[in-house]
């Protein structure tokens, strides 16, 4: 069920029940341009058509569903839900005729989109294909020195002063030196034999 209503100034006000839902739909037209607002409110199933009333306060949409009635109003391009019954004294009936659908008005140079196909009619996509990677190069080692400071990469080894850290079973075996005295140590001594530091 579908209702129009012409509201004057170039607005008319489509009506529609949707299962328990009301569309009200605003179309307002002057020269060269046209607007067009939808908004959706649940009502419930109409039991009669739907009433428009001219107020001093807009325009008020009557709805009598079985859920009982509901007031929309409609005020410039927008339409709310009014909580109670409003009174409708000084208020003008107006004219609703029942239409056969919503229209559906493109503007002028604008085309209406074409339904798409379902998917199951389209054609399966071929399959991508994805050519052999090359093989990576082996990294270059880095080495980075800094005032006293080294650090190198593969194998990771970082030395700063007489201290020396290194990471990794493929780091070569170097010479030590004690991080306090600086005498030379080896990698197997616990404790310096010059000052008795624990290494």
């Amino acid at each position: 069920m579908a209702y129009v209503c012409e509201l004057g100034a170039g607005q008319r006000v489509y009506l529609e029940n949707q299962g328990v839902q009301t569309v009200v739909t605003l179309i307002s037209s002057s020269p060269g341009q046209q607007q067009q607002a939808s908004s959706s409110f649940a009502t419930g199933v109409w039991s009669s058509p739907p009433q428009v009333f001219q107020t001093p306060y807009g325009m008020m949409l009557k709805i009598l569903s079985e859920q009982g009635e509901k007031t929309l109003q409609i005020q410039g391009s927008s339409v709310s839900v009014i909580s109670g019954t409003p009174s409708m004294n000084n208020s003008e009936q107006l004219p609703v005729h029942e239409v056969t659908s919503l229209p559906v008005s493109p503007m002028p140079g604008i085309e209406v989109m074409k339904p798409l196909k379902p998917m199951s009619s389209m054609e399966p996509m071929t399959p991508m294909t994805l050519s052999p990677m090359e093989p990576m190069k082996p990294l270059e080692p880095m080495n980075l020195k800094m005032g006293d400071m080294q650090m190198s990469m593969n194998p990771m080894e970082m030395r700063m002063g007489n201290m020396e850290l290194r990471m990794g079973a493929s780091a070569p075996n170097k010479q030590k030196f004690c991080s306090q005295c600086g005498t030379s140590v080896k990698p197997e001594d616990r404790f310096c034999s010059s000052c008795g530091h624990q290494l």
